[in-house]
């Protein structure tokens, strides 16, 4: 089938997989039912160096490309998982690794690798400026050595199961900067220290089980060597890391999408009804294959982002458009699924809910549709900005 075709990762294709088998749907519907985070799961592609996979060897990581991270996340999804669970590691990891300090480098970098360090949360987001980013309200200001955070952030994921936090805050106020960009900084946040200490987490109850919060600075510390570069260029340092996380969730939509895609086409192979099996007929059949279609046209885009990001390119187009063609494919494979298995769909047992409310978010974060339209129409078309 085509789930198994070789192409020139099939070494990691294989060896993901084979970790990915040790967990099985009833793990992950185990977990789901919990609304538990799926530690050990996240525990065994930690100790397999597969979250390390873009950290360069000299820090102890295997030095792959986001392409080769891109397949790992991708076999996730496909193998059952949820990528959600642990994907932060990969993209936060990487503002560290182009923006950082040498001495951040050092100090982090092989702790990452070795699994004794999770980079899980990157916080961003804020409840009264959502995708306005550099409209942001939390501040940090400088004084004695150390910066002083006070603000809001919301839909923080993961910041429960991770040691440390990616911050972006406003150093100068907005009235005081040329380019509305300008002014915002990225720190690295100790959450061991910081949560009851100037951090409180609030945690989200949500549709999918994916660990998510609101979070609440009140005269939160951070040290000075904890601020990522430069003071002042913190928007251009997330948007580096955005188009590695929009390329990632491109491909977890892939894997997404061959999951249901296979387990649609065995389901109509396999379930007889009027004496045939249901998968004869073209109104089930035909829908299976123009999904499958949508998947392999979105899987060329995933490559063609993650290749151009990995040759140090401008591919924020590529990124924004993997990413709405691999959500919008894996959503549409997700219904035909669900169709495909009438009834059954809908039993937990057959896992499909679970996956189809999974891949739905997807539609709307980590960035909406809406706003990719407007990102290609503005950079990419050259029409006027729209908002």
């Amino acid at each position: 089938m085509h789930a198994n075709r070789s192409d020139q990762y099939q070494d990691i294709r294989e060896a993901v997989r084979a970790l990915c088998a040790e967990f099985p749907d009833e793990y992950h519907r185990k977990i789901d039912e919990q609304r538990a985070y799926p530690e050990a799961f996240v525990d065994a592609l930690t100790k397999a160096g597969w979250m390390a996979a873009l950290i360069p060897a000299e820090y102890g990581g295997s030095g792959l490309g986001l392409t080769e991270a891109s397949v790992i996340m991708e076999e996730i999804n496909r193998g059952g998982g949820n990528s959600g669970a642990c994907h932060g590691q990969m993209y936060n990891m990487n503002t560290i690794l182009r923006n950082g300090s040498q001495a951040q480098k050092d100090l982090y970098l092989p702790k990452l690798a070795a699994g004794e360090l999770r980079i899980q949360a990157m916080a961003v987001t804020e409840p009264t400026t959502g995708t306005d980013t550099t409209k942001l309200k939390t501040i940090a200001v400088k004084k004695d050595g150390r910066y002083v955070v006070n603000g809001q952030k919301v839909w923080i994921s993961r910041v429960q199961h991770s040691d440390m936090m990616i911050l972006l805050a406003r150093t100068t106020p907005l009235a005081d900067v040329k380019r509305k960009s300008e002014g915002l900084s990225c720190f690295l946040v100790d959450l061991h220290q910081a949560i009851g200490h100037g951090l409180t987490v609030r945690p989200i109850p949500n549709m999918v089980n994916h660990e998510t919060n609101e979070l609440f600075f009140d005269n939160l510390e951070i040290p000075e060597e904890n601020l990522i570069g430069e003071e002042g260029r913190g928007f251009r340092y997330i948007l580096d890391g955005l188009n590695a996380e929009r390329a990632l969730i491109a491909a977890e939509c892939i894997g997404d999408g061959y999951w249901f895609i296979d387990r649609a086409t065995r389901y109509a192979n396999e379930r007889v009804v009027f004496d045939r099996p249901i998968g004869k007929n073209q109104g089930v059949q035909f829908p299976i294959a123009d999904a499958y279609i949508e998947i392999e046209a979105a899987n060329l885009m995933r490559f063609k982002a993650c290749q151009l990001f990995d040759a140090g390119q401008a591919c924020g187009a590529e990124a924004n458009m993997a990413k709405y063609l691999a959500a919008k494919a894996s959503w549409e494979a997700a219904n035909v699924c669900m169709q495909t298995h009438g009834g059954f769909g809908f039993a937990c047992e057959y896992d499909i809910e679970r996956k189809f409310r999974e891949t739905r978010l997807y539609q709307v974060a980590p960035i909406s549709t809406n706003m990719i339209f407007s990102y290609v129409a503005e950079h990419v078309l050259g029409l006027p900005k729209s908002y």
